[in-house]
């Protein structure tokens, strides 16, 4: 049995897709929609209660770390501890490209924590997610036409979460896997007015990348009632998009899965529906 955290995120999800659904548990939060197709347990971090259900029975878990948690010690560490005590022999750890040069960074702790508990382990580092278009950005993309997002002419090596998915998957269910990482990227590094002239492609309509100052960033963010802690996280992560760091390419999706990783241009064009605009969307399902 596998536990998935973070099941009904966009690489939890993912995780689900490529595991036997026979085999695997999703770990939701109380009040979220079960997860069809699959076994469903109420877990949260933050509620040690929640652990033991979760955990029973399980051999093997894919770890989410939810950005909410600060005080690993006090919630990340006794589930991990009472994971192991419990049967858990190997976690799939989703962590970060560069997690391990950058102790700065949460995930390089959560690293740290399961060598110090001794379980067998696997990194999964991969660089930006394709998804956030999608979700993060979405709304700007849709309504405005607009990628709004100080990057400022950094490449990046975009990754699809369902190849994150379906590595995450293998490691998980083949042998070989354990006491691994793997740095996870897309084929090729775009920056973000090449981004926007794919999408403006596949939608049919201009979208543009507005390449705005981390400080223009913050002014647009801070007039839409954005809280200041989310502005700084997101001045503070594209810095590494801005000084050329995201743009490394990698070729372990293509060693692992045996194909090339999905493009960019074949994202867009699956994600399409999302930045449809209202009157598009109308149209469309009539």
């Amino acid at each position: 049995m596998i536990l998935v955290t973070g099941a009904t995120g966009n690489v939890g999800s993912a995780v689900l897709d490529a595991l036997d659904p026979a085999a695997v548990r999703a770990g939701i939060r109380s009040g979220e929609d079960p997860v069809e197709g699959v076994e469903n347990v109420e877990f949260d971090f933050f509620d040690p209660a929640t652990y033991g259900p979760a955990l029973d029975g399980a051999t093997k878990m894919f770890l989410v770390r939810p950005p909410a948690i600060a005080d690993m010690d006090a919630t990340l560490v006794p589930f991990v501890e009472q994971a192991v005590a419990m049967g858990v022999d190997h976690v799939a750890f989703l962590s970060l490209m560069g997690a391990e040069q950058n102790k700065r960074v949460p995930h390089r702790r959560v690293e740290e924590i399961l060598l110090e508990v001794g379980v067998d382990h696997t990194f999964i580092r991969p660089g930006f997610f394709m998804q956030n278009f999608n979700t993060a950005y979405a709304e700007d993309i849709r309504e405005r036409g607009e990628i709004i997002i100080p990057a400022g002419r950094g490449r990046t090596s975009f990754i699809d979460t369902r190849d994150i998915g379906a590595v995450t998957a293998l490691t998980l269910t083949e042998p070989g896997h354990r006491n691994t990482a793997y740095t996870l990227t897309g084929g090729e590094a775009l920056n973000y007015f090449e981004a926007a002239e794919i999408l403006s492609e596949v939608l049919g309509r201009e979208i543009t990348y507005t390449k705005p100052t981390p400080q223009a960033y913050g002014r647009i963010m801070k007039e839409r009632g954005v809280n200041e802690e989310y502005i700084h996280v997101m001045q503070t992560l594209y810095i590494t998009v801005r000084l050329g760091l995201s743009a490394r390419i990698t070729d372990e999706v293509e060693q692992l899965l045996g194909r090339a990783p999905i493009s960019f241009r074949q994202y867009a064009e699956d994600y399409a529906h999302v930045w449809q605009q209202s009157e598009e969307k109308s149209y469309a399902s009539q």
